[in-house]
């Protein structure tokens, strides 16, 4: 299978918010409690976020396979936030990650920001890392009262 990246279209908004469920309601478990798994995923599945993302200015990447259907996508805050990374648990493991933060290094390179931050989960970490991303810190919070925990990465940017 080839896979391509391209910009976000209104009718990704739907098959975005439920891949970003489906990875985090199949992966997740890897690395998170069940109970962990169900806040996270509480916060994700609205495909109006996506719409009002890319109204605001954000770039979200998106790559898809053949029958252009997403398989994975990135999405891109004006600041060098990288608020979004997430792969369909059937297409992990195919280097979709390392492509997407490669795209979205070049745009932010391309809109003169300074570096690249995140919050990674434990599950998404090492693919950051493998882009040149450090961990500044763990993060502990809570989501709903359910404790959590991720990463605080950042990527210098050379100007």
């Amino acid at each position: 299978m080839r896979y391509r990246i391209r910009p976000f279209r209104n009718e990704d908004a739907d098959a975005l918010a439920k891949l970003a469920v489906r990875a985090i309601e199949i992966i997740g478990p890897c690395a998170y409690s069940a109970e962990q798994v169900a806040a996270w995923r509480a916060r994700h599945g609205d495909a109006e976020r996506y719409l009002e993302s890319a109204e605001a200015g954000q770039l979200i990447l998106v790559c898809v396979d053949d029958a252009d259907r997403p398989c994975a996508y990135a999405l891109l805050e004006r600041d060098g936030h990288l608020d979004h990374l997430y792969c369909d648990p059937d297409h992990t493991r195919k280097g979709l990650a390392e492509t997407l933060l490669a795209e979205a290094e070049i745009a932010a390179r391309n809109s003169g920001a300074a570096r690249l931050y995140t919050e990674a989960s434990e599950l998404a970490r090492p693919a950051f890392e493998r882009a040149g991303y450090r961990v500044s810190q763990r993060r502990d919070f809570e989501i709903d009262g359910v404790a959590i925990h991720n990463f605080a990465m950042e990527k210098a940017l050379a100007v």
